[in-house]
């Protein structure tokens, strides 16, 4: 089983995949990707740190995820850093089951029987007071931050996929971790899978 996780800044995503990973056992991906990829695509990993899960101006680009082109000494550091991962995503769905956390990684495998795809999310003042208590982001300007990362989240899912990061008809499961918590998700989420699993066995 692949559980992909889509999530809006600050709703504890990362986490919740975290302790998801734990509790099923899985291996977990997020930031390991970047590295991977950095490694295999001949770049600096420093030099990469920025650009990971940064929006494209290209056209084009959705049709990489489905297929298999070339990548140009021309093309630009993020689309090449971008394709470089969605690489990874399916060698490491192929190793076997896994979490992964963004980088378009329901987009890239949405082929898969075996993909639970997941987006969390939180009502602001939530994502706001995860913000100021654990990441230490100046209440001031927590509004600012939440606005500009989901923008950018946005603007990088569809810059590869042409599709809306926010439209929830994209996933298998939704989660609100203001109502059930960060332990609850993960929870959700595993019987999702044990579900997921019964109801293949029983065809």
């Amino acid at each position: 089983m692949v559980i992909t996780i889509e999530r809006q800044y600050g709703s504890g995503g990362r986490l919740v995949g975290e302790k998801l990973a734990k509790l099923l056992g899985y291996q977990f991906y997020d930031r390991e990707l970047l590295k991977i990829a950095a490694r295999e695509g001949g770049m600096s990993e420093d030099v990469v740190e920025h650009f990971d899960e940064r929006p494209t101006n290209s056209l084009f680009l959705s049709s990489y995820l489905l297929s298999s082109y070339m990548m140009s000494d021309a093309m630009p550091l993020n689309q090449k850093l971008a394709f470089a991962q969605f690489d990874v995503i399916r060698k490491v769905a192929q190793s076997g089951d896994c979490v992964i956390v963004g980088r378009c990684a329901d987009y890239v495998l949405q082929s898969r029987p075996d993909r639970l795809s997941v987006f969390i999310h939180a009502s602001n003042e939530v994502r706001a007071l995860r913000l100021v208590t654990y990441y230490g982001v100046p209440e001031a300007f927590v509004d600012k931050v939440i606005k500009r990362e989901d923008k950018s989240r946005s603007e990088y899912y569809a810059s590869f996929t042409q599709s809306k990061w926010s439209d929830l008809r994209h996933y298998d499961l939704v989660i609100d971790t203001g109502m059930f918590g960060l332990d609850g998700a993960a929870a959700l989420i595993a019987q999702a899978v044990k579900i997921k699993g019964e109801a293949k066995t029983s065809e």
